[in-house]
């Protein structure tokens, strides 16, 4: 059976497609925070943040899609099954119940709900409480009778909501409401590195394994079966994707940065976002952001929960998918109340663990013909970079060992920008080649000894 071809239409179709995958709402939060704390180092800060959170999902789609497997395990089975299993379920919960679910109704408060209150209800938590149940109660009631309508809806408010940030992203670049101030914190010191990490938070870049499978069946559909053709056809979808959210990020993080002066340092993006609509627009501006947020957050809420019942069904058989549905709907609702500005501060030591590793795995598959695809290299790879994961993930809990990170931040290269995993990749890559030939070597002695 000959591959077709596939029109551009159809490509751009898909591109957009894989753009509202990615574009979460909970995604706009931290562009806008970005901008404030990097202020007159935005643009370097920014760069940073567009490499983890655009180019690496994209990176990730052009892998999988490499592999022209169905099987979102695809690049992490080459480093071993199990490895692939618990990457992967690690992965559904951080996207799922742990902390990208909460996220949606923690940012739908923030910035739909929380503007309009006042006195106790908005600074307490009943507010939060109140608004939680009522959304997770509609989340799990929709993903236990998913239908076409949640798909329709979201196909509609993901083009409302893009209309109402250009929108304020128009006034925001016509009429910015002060000058950019001076950076803080670690973009004063290191706005490169601290952009690449905060561009873990968007997520994007683990949820790329499981869009790819998507996509590719999205391409496969249009009667494309040709493996390379397979490839560019998510190469090009990808570039898609990645420049329409490269643009929001871009824009967003400006709007942070002109925004001290007027609306004051934030806890987070939800009230940057919030207060901006309101000096620009007033209270309309606030009603129309919110709506579009509170119903685009509740789309990813139910599609998560429901994608999640589905992935740990397959690893929980005894619990049926209406059980998970119920479970997952209320942990997250838990976990939400912690409020939004602690549900960040509780991800990024998670994040900071796990990234390098998806990082890695990434990279390397486009690395493959330098070492023949040896599983070896991927293995001595993984191992170096995740101990070196886990340390800065600790340090990033606020649990430190002392005398060890004395040790590394003086010999290892950017072990005090987070980044101590680098070098150590590499060091167990070309560790793990020559071990193979190595290993390779001792077999072909022993086949010419029989």
């Amino acid at each position: 059976m000959m591959s077709k071809q596939i029109s551009f239409r159809d490509t751009l179709t898909i591109g957009l497609m894989l753009f509202s995958m990615f574009f979460g709402a909970g995604n706009l939060i931290f562009p806008p925070a970005l901008g404030q704390a990097a202020g007159t180092n935005l643009w370097t800060a920014i760069i940073g943040f567009l490499i983890t959170g655009v180019g690496m999902p994209l990176l990730g789609v052009m892998a999988i899609g490499l592999t022209g497997s169905n099987d979102s395990q695809a690049l992490a089975k080459k480093v071993h099954p199990m490895f692939a299993i618990v990457l992967t379920v690690s992965t559904y919960l951080t996207i799922g119940p742990l902390f990208a679910i909460p996220r949606t109704g923690a940012v739908s408060y923030e910035v739909g709900i929380r503007p309009f209150l006042t006195g106790d209800v908005a600074s307490g938590g009943f507010g939060l409480l109140a608004y939680t149940t009522i959304f997770f109660i509609i989340t799990c009631w929709l993903s236990l009778n998913p239908t076409k309508i949640v798909d329709r809806v979201g196909k509609i408010l993901t083009p409302v909501l893009l209309i109402v940030l250009v929108l304020l992203v128009a006034k925001v670049f016509t009429n910015p409401l002060g000058v950019i101030p001076a950076p803080t914190g670690e973009y004063a010191t290191s706005p490169l590195f601290k952009g690449f990490r905060e561009g873990y938070l968007t997520m994007d870049t683990l949820a790329s394994m499981v869009f790819a499978i998507i996509v590719i069946n999205a391409i496969k559909a249009k009667g494309i079966i040709d493996s390379k053709k397979v490839t560019r056809v998510c190469t090009t979808a990808g570039l898609i994707a990645a420049a329409c959210l490269g643009l929001i990020y871009i824009s967003l993080a400006y709007l942070g940065a002109t925004s001290v002066a007027v609306v004051g340092q934030a806890a987070n993006g939800g009230i940057i976002l919030s207060k901006v609509a309101n000096v620009y627009y007033g209270a309309l501006g606030n009603v129309v952001l919110g709506l579009a947020i509170i119903f685009a957050c509740l789309t990813t809420s139910i599609g998560l929960v429901s994608s999640c019942a589905v992935f740990f069904n397959q690893y929980l058989p005894k619990l049926s998918y209406k059980t998970l549905v119920y479970i997952l709907s209320f942990f997250s609702f838990v976990v939400s109340n912690v409020g939004l500005t602690q549900l960040i501060s509780f991800s990024v030591p998670v994040l900071v663990a796990i990234y390098p590793m998806v990082i890695v795995l990434i990279l390397l598959s486009f690395l493959e013909s330098l070492f023949g695809g040896r599983n070896a290299v991927y293995r001595g790879s993984m191992l170096f970079t995740a101990v070196m994961a886990l340390i800065d993930g600790l340090n990033a809990s606020g649990v430190s060992i002392g005398a060890l990170n004395t040790l590394l931040s003086k010999y290892l290269p950017l072990f005090d920008a987070s980044m101590g995993w680098v070098i150590p990749a590499i060091v167990g890559g070309v560790l793990g080649y020559f071990v193979s030939l190595f290993s390779d070597s001792s077999s072909a002695a022993e086949a010419d000894s029989i």
